[in-house]
């Protein structure tokens, strides 16, 4: 009689186990696994905000292993990964989307977002459902929340008092880098400039030598890469707001527990908006650090450049693929 009331109360003990790991505890060997692929760098502020704002907020049930400069997966192909049960999160981009699903190069085209925080407006607004559901029921993905990257500005070897950029008129015959593809450059000649496809590897000497006479990029990017050195102004475009999306398995997110599930979109949301502060603080501290250096550094009119953008895109090739009426209701947010 003991033995069988010991059987009994033994394997309630390990029926209460199970149901204790299933619902993730706080015991370190009982959280459920998450591993995040990116190919950014350990440094990096979107690395930086998930395991200092992210981990800590799931870190009841999460095991949270991420893994950097592409290692487990090279870059571009994380999306493919999660879709085939490989991996469990990555930080994704517009650009990687739209190889699977076209309409999301709407999210990646000049002037769609006018700002870091119309880029949360625009994620949370119900024009993404649509989206996020392409995404969840096509490839097996779901996006959490989105990431501020940073805004995209001309960069020029002549000084103000030679090119004073007020509208796209005033870049005619600009010869600017742009990145190789056909998007890229579609988009250099939409802000009015003559556009270059150049390595980025190339673009110092380029710049130094007058090969061209200037390239877009983030003010990070320009410090980084010490352009400042050789050129002179700074036009604050912002024509492109760039972003990435925290995206994670659907099915890893269908086998959380509702109160899990909210935990993790608390957590991603934080993450984002840190990331998101420190780097608008950062591009606010270099305008005074370019400054410093010399350089030039003004807005041009901004709705003769965002109209002048949109229009060559509308009826362009790369606007086939948009949603009828989202263009005009992301605009719409930004008013």
């Amino acid at each position: 009689m003991l033995n069988n009331l010991m059987r009994k109360a033994m394997l309630t003990m390990v029926v209460a186990a199970g149901a204790f790991s299933i619902t993730a505890t706080s015991s370190w060997s009982d959280k459920i696994e998450l591993r995040m692929a990116t190919s950014g760098s350990e440094t990096d502020q979107r690395s930086v905000a998930m395991l200092e704002v992210f981990a800590p907020m799931v870190a009841d049930f999460i095991d949270y292993k991420p893994s950097y400069n592409g290692t487990i997966f090279a870059q571009g192909t994380e999306l493919d990964a999660i879709s085939r049960g490989n991996l469990e999160m990555s930080i994704a981009s517009a650009q990687e989307l739209a190889q699977f699903f076209p309409e999301f190069s709407i999210f990646a085209t000049g002037y769609v977002h006018q700002d870091a925080a119309h880029q949360v407006a625009v994620f949370n607004d119900p024009l993404m459902d649509s989206f996020k559901a392409t995404t969840e029921n096509e490839l097996g993905v779901k996006l959490l929340s989105v990431m501020y990257l940073g805004r995209r500005q001309v960069n020029l070897r002549q000084s103000k008092e030679e090119l004073t950029v007020m509208t796209p008129a005033d870049l005619e015959g600009v010869n600017l880098r742009m990145p190789g593809t056909d998007a890229w450059q579609f988009l250099g000649s939409a802000l009015g400039a003559a556009p270059t496809p150049m390595a980025f590897s190339e673009v110092y000497t380029a710049l130094s030598t007058g090969a061209v006479d200037g390239q877009d990029n983030p003010l990070p990017t320009v410090v980084d890469a010490k352009f400042y050195e050789v050129t002179n102004q700074i036009i604050l475009t912002s024509h492109l707001v760039d972003l990435n999306y925290i995206a994670i398995s659907k099915e890893f997110w269908d086998n959380l527990t509702s109160e899990q599930q909210a935990t993790m979109q608390e957590a991603a949301d934080a993450a984002a908006e840190s990331g998101r502060q420190k780097q608008l603080k950062l591009e606010e501290d270099l305008v005074s650090f370019l400054e410093e250096q010399g350089m030039e550094v003004y807005e041009p009119d901004l709705e003769a450049f965002r109209s002048h953008v949109q229009a060559q895109y509308v009826g362009s090739e790369f606007a086939e693929s948009w949603p009828e009426g989202v263009l005009e209701a992301i605009n719409a947010l930004g008013n």
